[in-house]
């Protein structure tokens, strides 16, 4: 292999990894808009958190209960912390909740 096609493919392989990077931090990071309908989880009640789908009055008071011992949630993926939600559940609430 050239030195020119060795520079290229890693040339090739650094973009991939730079716009890949940018993409999940700009979906990770994306601030809601106006018209969005998430729910914070930093400043929901109960009631706000049990329409959201898998959360009834127990996993919403679980939540609350977390939160004031353990202040706001730094990421949404900070939700699997609380006891009953897994990677399933956060999966299905993951697109429906802010920060």
């Amino acid at each position: 292999m050239t030195k020119t096609k060795k520079l290229f493919t890693l040339l090739v392989i650094l973009v991939m990894v730079a716009v890949s990077t940018v993409s999940l931090n700009a979906a990770e990071n994306q601030a809601p808009t106006a018209g969005d309908k998430r729910v914070n989880i930093n400043t929901a009640n109960a009631g706000q958190l049990e329409k959201l789908p898998q959360v009834g009055p127990k996993m919403a008071l679980r939540i609350l209960e977390f939160r004031k011992s353990n202040g706001n949630f730094k990421r949404p993926q900070d939700l699997m912390k609380v006891k009953g939600i897994g990677e399933k559940i956060f999966a299905k609430l993951q697109p429906l909740i802010t920060i």
